[in-house]
């Protein structure tokens, strides 16, 4: 790594990292895997949700229809708590979140075979609404961990930016980051579609132990800043 992107990197708080950003996306692909091959819902891409919905209310399916209703307002209670954590605790708010979301995958891991559907729908959206409020910015630029569109079109604009003879200092960084989270999210899908298939049992246990991984990131950064001298 050059100097200059050390310096760029470290003018960024260890939450906005492209390396934890990409674990994010990674947890968020797996995750979405996972719940539709188990539950056959998107536990985090709700716009598909919602056009599901829709197209059997429309025919009168409502049976299928409400198939779509549990993940749409489980998410949505989530990013209320999560914008509420946010307000009322900033400085904590993302480690709190992160410890919020291992609970909840521990909690879909063993109530999944008695109760199927509450751990699929609900506790997975919960989760992708914690991280994806929580996790909103990677090295300034705003992005979603859970889902990808928006990710893969700021990669197609960073690259007609760069070639178009933007005058920024590093024009490829911006394609080059949302580049990174696309194919982490799309790798995290690939691993989760087949951890998934292997042993449905123990398949949360990556995102489990990733996200943790994510906390002692945080932390550890946290505890690195307050024991380093102050000059003054």
């Amino acid at each position: 790594m050059s100097l200059q992107q050390q310096v760029a990197e470290a003018s960024f708080p260890r939450d906005e990292a492209l390396y934890i950003a990409a674990i994010l996306a990674f947890t968020g692909g797996y995750l979405e895997a996972y719940a539709w091959i188990v539950h056959r819902v998107f536990a985090n891409a709700q716009s598909a949700n919602l056009v599901f919905l829709w197209v059997y209310v429309t025919s009168g399916e409502w049976g299928k229809a409400l198939h779509y209703v549990p993940p749409l307002l489980a998410f949505t209670g989530g990013v209320v708590m999560a914008c509420w954590l946010r307000w009322a605790m900033p400085l904590r708010a993302a480690r709190i979140s992160l410890l919020i979301e291992i609970v909840f995958l521990f909690i879909v891991a063993i109530v999944h075979n008695r109760l199927p559907g509450f751990a699929g729908t609900l506790g997975i959206s919960l989760v992708a609404a914690f991280q994806t409020v929580s996790f909103p910015r990677v090295e300034g630029f705003s992005y979603n961990s859970v889902m990808v569109t928006s990710n893969f079109r700021q990669t197609i604009e960073g690259l007609f930016a760069a070639f178009a003879g933007n005058a920024d200092a590093r024009p490829l960084r911006r394609p080059y980051v949302f580049g990174a989270i696309c194919v982490a999210f799309g790798t995290g899908a690939a691993v989760g579609a087949f951890g998934t298939e292997v042993s449905r049992a123990y398949s949360l246990t990556v995102p489990v132990t990733l996200l943790v991984v994510v906390a002692w990131l945080c932390e550890y950064d946290k505890v690195e800043k307050s024991q380093s001298p102050r000059v003054g």
